[in-house]
């Protein structure tokens, strides 16, 4: 009982120590449009992205995320924006997120209603920019600047 009990204080230990890793998805519509999200939590627009599973890659939780969250499908992942690490960039715990540009296609549908209330395409120029979920107004600003950022 004792060794067991060690056991499971070590898992919680490692899992609440270390940061929980996720992907954010800048996904770009043929037409050139940026796809975001309303989060049902806070009301906020986002990008798309989620936690990484057990067993998956950053590219498979990309495609397994923007399918769940816009009904999109992921086409081509065109480049690298960042690695955003910061311990307050998501209020809720510290997470570290691989930001990509990503080609998509589909139409819109939601598939994850519990986490997202609605989903829309803008124009760059017509972003809500200044009050993004989480730090997305700094990952769609390096976007646009053509960076690619270690934050």
């Amino acid at each position: 009982m004792l060794r067991a009990w060690r056991f499971i204080s070590t898992v919680i230990g490692i899992i609440f120590r270390h940061p929980v890793t996720g992907t954010t998805i800048i996904p770009i519509l043929p037409d050139g449009r940026i796809i975001l999200i309303r989060r049902r939590d806070t009301g906020q627009w986002s990008l798309p992205g989620g936690i990484v599973d057990w067993g998956e890659d950053i590219a498979t939780t990309a495609r397994r995320e923007l399918a769940e969250e816009t009904g999109l499908e992921l086409v081509k992942i065109r480049r690298l924006v960042g690695v955003y690490s910061s311990p307050d960039r998501d209020p809720r715990i510290h997470s570290i997120t691989v930001s990509i540009e990503a080609e998509v296609r589909g139409a819109l549908a939601i598939g994850d209603t519990l986490e997202v209330s609605d989903a829309k395409a803008f124009l760059p120029e017509d972003l809500p920019l200044g009050n993004l979920s989480h730090d997305h107004d700094r990952q769609l600003q390096d976007y646009f600047k053509g960076s690619t950022i270690l934050a």
